[in-house]
């Protein structure tokens, strides 16, 4: 998907406020941040949502929630709370074709959500 802003993102074609990377997930501040810790984790590999998901994306997946877990732990999130969230489609909010995790924190998040 050479168009996709996150693909774009990362081949680094557009600048992004950069958390962390490893070989299989890049993680970078929201530019429209909901909280003031708005991190999304993406895989490099362009998936276009949680439906594209099989067993083999099993590993991608879980690194994605432990790159959650090690930025959380890191901006002492980890005992006062965060949430994550993976929007699906228009009506749950997902304005970008390509799987991306939430971690939002930094300010109480009201339940339920929307």
């Amino acid at each position: 998907m050479g168009g996709c802003i996150f693909c774009r993102i990362v081949r680094r074609e557009i600048p992004a406020q950069i958390d962390q990377e490893s070989s299989q997930t890049l993680a970078f501040h929201d530019i429209h941040p909901q909280a003031p810790l708005h991190v999304l984790i993406v895989p490099k590999e362009h998936l276009s949502s949680i439906l594209d998901l099989g067993k083999r994306h099993s590993e991608v997946l879980g690194e994605m929630v432990a790159v959650a877990q090690k930025i959380a732990c890191r901006e002492g999130v980890d005992q006062s709370g965060f949430r994550l969230v993976f929007n699906c489609g228009p009506d749950a909010g997902q304005a970008v074709d390509h799987l991306h995790l939430h971690l939002l924190a930094k300010r109480k998040l009201a339940w339920p959500p929307g």
